[in-house]
């Protein structure tokens, strides 16, 4: 997966990890700061899907930083990110906190959850 400053036609970063071709990428719309904690607002991730059976997390602020695998049964060939609001009580809405569900699609049938 290469990374391209459209302003300047150059490579910034390569994510070379996959084994064999890449399928899908995709923008998450999240802000990922550590493996427990995900939240809204300008994300530095992206997502890639492979013909290796992976599907792997990057943060673009770096090229050596990939943030997590997911190994799947079959090639990944095509991912999606969708946000799911809950539904908060009384008390947790007082607490201003922005409660969400992300989902993490592949065309392998399964639907990875967080958040």
């Amino acid at each position: 997966v290469r990374l391209w400053d459209i302003r300047s036609g150059q490579q910034i970063q390569l994510f070379d990890r996959h084994k064999n071709d890449v399928t899908c990428v995709e923008y998450s719309p999240f802000v990922i700061k550590n493996s427990s904690e995900v939240i809204n607002g300008n994300s530095n991730v992206i997502c890639s899907g492979s013909d290796d059976k992976t599907i792997r997390f990057w943060d673009i602020r770096s090229n050596k930083n990939e943030l997590y695998v997911i190994n799947t049964n079959k090639k990944v060939l095509c991912l999606k990110f969708i946000e799911l609001k809950k539904r908060l009580n009384n008390n947790e809405k007082k607490s201003n906190v922005n409660s969400c569900v992300n989902l993490c699609y592949g065309s392998n049938n399964l639907i990875y959850v967080w958040g």
